[in-house]
């Protein structure tokens, strides 16, 4: 097995337990090892209150993401827990989906720091920047 298969098959056992995801409806789209991809279909779930996607879901999404590109890099017996992250919220938007597509920037032992872009994927195909996020994570040992 490779690499990018082994943090696959890591992000995808982590992202099944995850209540809240599956709530909310996002999907695992792409992982390979320092980078992930999620995405967010629109629905009543995630939006505020004028019917555009929630800066709430766009922040879960963009943790999740980049929380999941830095699993890829930990620790084979740990998990990791954000430690903070900070949000530019770039536009609102509605239907289609968002995708966040989370990276590392630099992974060390006691902390691993990873960046999210968001994006809104229009019906008619369109695709424009909605958010970017950057994050510090600390791996904490697994309890699952």
């Amino acid at each position: 097995m490779n690499a990018d298969q082994i943090a696959h098959d890591r992000v995808q056992q982590s992202f099944e337990r995850q209540g809240m995801l599956r709530v909310m409806g996002v999907e695992l789209v792409r992982v390979q090892v320092g980078e992930v991809e999620l995405r967010l279909p629109y629905s009543d779930a995630v939006t505020q209150q004028q019917g555009g996607f929630h800066g709430g879901a766009m922040g879960a999404l963009a943790d999740v993401a980049a929380g999941y590109a830095g699993l890829t890099v930990a620790a084979p017996d740990s998990e990791v827990t954000t430690v903070e992250y900070k949000i530019n919220f770039l536009a609102a938007f509605q239907g289609g989906d968002l995708r966040a597509i989370g990276k590392v920037v630099r992974a060390g032992k006691r902390i691993i720091v990873t960046t999210a872009e968001v994006s809104h994927h229009a019906p008619d195909g369109q695709v424009r920047d909605c958010a970017l996020m950057q994050q510090t994570l600390a791996p904490v040992p697994k309890t699952y």
